[in-house]
């Protein structure tokens, strides 16, 4: 996923073949009104892109996932799962989601599909927890039936509690050995991003369960939280791991 400030989402299955383009009600309603185009091409120097309307009146997606089935999973940061099925966004949001604190940059965050979701039919998400000590962000996971999220559990809480309720980081890709990356924002509290006893600020390394993997760099280490992989970051809201190499890259919003 290719993250464009907060209005759009490009999302590329196989080779600059499909672009999934999602923008949120005030932008396109601001930007087009009821003249917004169903299709446009773009060239580039080397192909040409065709991107095409596949949903709207969306607020603040914030997420998207392909199914192997070719269904999208979309999250709306409000707090809300939406399903794209054959081109039509269904109207009825995907029961299951937990009760999300939306609140200027917290909400229903990022979303990821297990690697074996055909096997296991696992769904990851992000999203702003409130709690007595303002809002982090947790990471949750729920067997997706087809219709709603089942069994879902916080499989980690970030240690990244704070009453701003902005700079939540919260992209999630899975690495090709299973475990996953998750970034946390350090609150716009800039110095927790140098602290290791803190989340705020991190890549983190997980097991596909929320257990930590026994090989992260700062595991054994005196006043350090075993499941940071990455620190000193501001607010990493792009994730994605190369396709052929399979370094892990990440940019910082703002």
């Amino acid at each position: 996923m290719i993250p464009i400030a907060s209005k759009f989402a490009l999302v590329l299955a196989g080779p600059v073949a499909v672009v999934l383009l999602v923008a949120d009600r005030s932008f396109a309603d601001q930007a087009y009104g009821n003249n917004a185009p169903s299709l446009v091409t773009l060239d580039t120097t080397q192909h040409r892109i065709r991107v095409t309307r596949v949903a709207t009146r969306l607020d603040h997606p914030w997420s998207v996932a392909f199914l192997p089935n070719g269904d999208i999973l979309v999250t709306e940061r409000p707090g809300r799962l939406r399903i794209i099925r054959d081109g039509v966004l269904d109207p009825t949001p995907i029961a299951g989601v937990p009760e999300v604190h939306s609140h200027l940059d917290g909400g229903l965050l990022d979303l990821a599909v297990h690697p074996q979701f055909a096997i296991n039919h696992l769904v990851y998400f992000t999203y702003a927890r409130a709690g007595t000590g303002g809002a982090t962000v947790a990471l949750a996971r729920g067997r997706f039936d087809g219709v709603a999220l089942e069994d879902v559990q916080d499989i980690f809480v970030a240690d990244a509690w704070s009453t701003t309720d902005v700079h939540y980081g919260s992209r999630i890709v899975f690495d090709r050995d299973g475990t996953l990356f998750m970034s946390i924002g350090e609150r716009n509290e800039r110095e927790r991003a140098q602290i290791l006893t803190d989340h705020a600020g991190t890549i983190v390394r997980l097991r596909d369960d929320g257990s930590v993997p026994d090989d992260n760099p700062f595991v054994g280490f005196a006043n350090s939280r075993p499941e940071i992989y990455s620190y000193g970051h501001r607010n990493v809201q792009g994730l994605a791991i190369h396709p052929h190499t399979g370094a892990l890259w990440a940019n910082e919003h703002g």
